[in-house]
């Protein structure tokens, strides 16, 4: 095994993601060891180096040329996740100073160190390697869990959910959880999306049943409530940056339910009076308003009744 997939390998198997195993990073590993093609592993170092000093390496050591306009995808690729990974450390300085350095850790230098040159997979049994994975959790770990910590947990339907993070979902979760006790008690949400999983939860057959026609070019709302003792069906838009109630969307809504026959409300839902004021004038009358900064409120474009089915 050549000394590049040696440590593709190695990257793989200490638990780097997909991303981090690229040859930008294969290469920051190399050049950060001074690691040349005939080079023993056991003769690796970790001297403090610049990208300026990977970038000349990889060109000259393996005759890869990369541009001095590629540091930052350097940095972004390779170094901050290997620093993160405990594969590196940097010398503390200003990241803009012209001394900034980075360089193999001590412990990391242990397990360059102990591959041997005539492997032809890396070996799982090295006491560096093992040591080094008990003592730092993988990337790949990391990554998971803070994805995990940063998700908004929800309970819809009685059963329990997650949104990943942004403005949207925080609106979408706060009208679940605020909006429907308030105005649509004992509701169910028959849909509802998430910015990465786009149908979240999607009840096919009750809306079927109440006569909904819907094709894949059909666009939901972001919050469909029925509440089954008044026979009403809550269309909800969760604006944050675009899609309020206005005319436009009222028709494509009829389109797809033109069978429908419970009472239809529709409803603009934003987080603050800042953003409602920003699509005011793009709102359809006889549509309502409710603004999770003031949950127990509606505002109900004219017409002599107040959320009321049309």
């Amino acid at each position: 095994m050549d000394k590049i997939e040696t440590a593709k390998s190695l990257l793989a198997q200490i638990g780097m993601p997909a991303k981090q195993q690229s040859m930008i990073c294969v290469f920051t590993l190399l050049a950060m060891a001074n690691i040349r093609k005939d080079t023993p592993w056991s003769a690796a170092t970790n001297e403090w180096i610049r990208i300026h000093d990977i970038i000349a390496f990889t060109a000259e050591c393996y005759g890869v040329v990369y541009a001095e306009n590629s540091r930052e995808t350097f940095r972004k690729q390779a170094l901050h996740p290997f620093r993160t990974a405990a594969l590196i450390e940097d010398n503390g300085m200003a990241t803009n100073s012209p001394n900034y350095r980075y360089r193999l850790t001590g412990e990391f230098l242990n397990v360059l160190k102990e591959l041997a040159d005539d492997d032809s997979v890396v070996s799982e049994q090295g006491a560096a390697l093992l040591m080094f994975m008990n003592n730092h959790e993988s990337l790949s770990a990391i990554y998971a869990s803070k994805k995990k910590m940063q998700k908004m947990p929800v309970k819809i339907n009685q059963q329990e959910f997650t949104f990943s993070p942004g403005k949207h979902n925080e609106l979408q979760k706060a009208i679940i959880e605020e909006f429907a006790p308030r105005f649509a008690p004992n509701s169910e949400c028959l849909y509802v999306g998430d910015t990465i999983q786009k149908d979240l939860v999607k009840n096919v057959k009750k809306l079927a049943e109440l006569g909904f026609e819907i094709t894949l070019h059909d666009k939901m709302p972001d919050v469909v409530l029925y509440r089954e003792d008044k026979d009403r069906l809550y269309f909800i838009e969760s604006v944050t940056s675009v899609g309020p109630m206005d005319p436009k969307r009222i028709v494509e809504i009829e389109a797809m339910t033109g069978n429908v026959s419970s009472g239809k409300i529709y409803i603009s839902a934003f987080l603050d009076f800042s953003t409602f004021k920003k699509f005011s004038d793009q709102l359809a009358w006889e549509t309502e308003v409710w603004i999770a900064d003031m949950p127990d409120h509606m505002i109900h474009l004219n017409g002599d009744k107040f959320i009321g089915p049309h």
